[in-house]
């Protein structure tokens, strides 16, 4: 059995929306982009020839990586957190001796998007605050070193 993939319903939402438009427009648009390079003839040093077969790979490979993650995918139920930080809880923290909040969205490993504050339940910070409650003191342990954080909030 694989493993299930947790993806919030408005994550899951997104990446159908990404495989609709790649399986629609663009596998169509990089289809038809071929065919004229193609017909340029001399495929040796065809340029556009090249640069449409990558962009086709990178696309078809994609499209692969999204039905697999839409078959296994596993909502996650987004009810009341009863006060500990679950999968979909929205946590804020500060650092211990830092004087700004930061605020991240505990997500599965799939829809994880740092610059967006969703973090991954797999990551050192996201496997560190699973389980804890408001006002805890958790200790994480990154790359980085270790760093000690406060839990202001769990929405």
């Amino acid at each position: 059995m694989t493993e299930p993939v947790w993806l919030t319903a408005e994550g899951k939402l997104e990446l159908q929306r990404e495989l609709t438009q790649l399986l629609n427009v663009k596998r169509p648009e990089l289809a038809r982009k071929l065919k004229e390079a193609v017909a340029q003839g001399d495929l040796k040093e065809n340029a556009d020839y090249h640069d449409t077969r990558e962009q086709q790979a990178f696309v078809e490979g994609r499209i692969q990586y999204l039905e697999v993650v839409l078959r296994q995918a596993r909502i996650i139920n987004e009810g009341e957190n009863q006060g500990l930080v679950r999968l979909g809880s929205v946590v804020t923290i500060r650092e211990i001796g830092e004087q700004e909040d930061e605020t991240y969205r505990i997500v599965g490993a799939a829809e994880a998007n740092p610059r967006e504050g969703k973090i991954s339940h797999e990551s050192p910070i996201g496997r560190a605050l699973l389980g804890c409650r408001k006002g805890s003191k958790v200790r994480v342990r990154t790359p980085g070193g270790e760093m000690t954080v406060r839990i202001h909030n769990i929405e």
